[in-house]
């Protein structure tokens, strides 16, 4: 039996104009923090945009972007914070940030209803901060919003690579757009960047240890001034907007 949501996505994402998913391999390698600092660099340009976290497990978005006292409303279906001149979406509104212990199907159930039941309206873009590694919610992703585009993050680990390099086979063969690989606390003689051509996609740069970064979590104004703002700013936005 088809679920009868799955027919609702398209309608509900039909104002949206791109949607960008970043990924990565692993957890802990500053995709969340990516994700977030885009959304609000894309809307200090005067772009309307929506960040939707999908990390269930481990929702951060909220705590980076430093929304308090705030809770999604109804009307034809729940409609988003409004943040920082951004729209947000988040389980924790509903979890309290409380933990959450789901599996496979939960995951699934849970990424449909977002999916199906939020209205976001007339966007240019739609950030969506994704689970590390390949798990349901990446699969789910990928095969109800087939028009994504995908912004993988990693750092100079092999292993944090590995598990990349799986995702971009897997991306490849749902022939699903790859914006590019972007290395975080990165290093002048990483072998990240060969690794990454080596594969056949594109590397975006690498953004330097930034000692700023922790005290700026949920001061978005301290966000802007850190050296990992500027860099997401140098080296993603040229490359989410050539493409458009």
């Amino acid at each position: 039996m088809v679920d009868p949501r799955i027919s609702i996505i398209d309608g509900r994402l039909r104002g949206v104009k791109d949607i960008i998913v970043v990924s990565s391999g692993k957890g802990g390698v500053g995709k969340s923090l990516t994700a977030s600092v885009l959304a609000l660099i894309l809307t200090r340009r005067g772009y309307k945009v929506g960040l939707l976290d999908l990390d269930f497990t481990s929702p951060s978005t909220h705590l980076i972007l430093g929304v308090r006292g705030l809770n999604p409303t109804e009307d034809k279906g729940i409609i988003p914070v409004e943040v920082f001149g951004l729209r947000h979406m988040s389980i924790v509104y509903y979890t309290k940030d409380k933990s959450t212990s789901l599996r496979g199907e939960d995951l699934s159930n849970i990424l449909t209803e977002l999916l199906a039941v939020t209205g976001w309206g007339e966007l240019d873009f739609l950030i969506l901060d994704m689970p590390p590694g390949i798990g349901d919610t990446t699969l789910d992703v990928i095969k109800y919003i087939s028009r994504s585009r995908f912004l993988l993050v990693a750092t100079p680990s092999i292993l944090a690579f590995s598990t990349v390099q799986k995702l971009v086979d897997l991306l490849k063969s749902q022939n699903i757009t790859i914006i590019g690989v972007l290395e975080n606390i990165g290093r002048s003689d990483t072998a990240l960047a060969k690794h990454v051509r080596d594969i056949g996609v594109k590397y975006l740069g690498t953004i330097p240890f930034d000692d700023q970064i922790e005290g700026s979590i949920g001061n978005v104004d301290k966000l802007f001034n850190t050296e990992f703002a500027s860099s997401i700013e140098k080296l993603v936005l040229p490359n989410i907007l050539e493409a458009r």
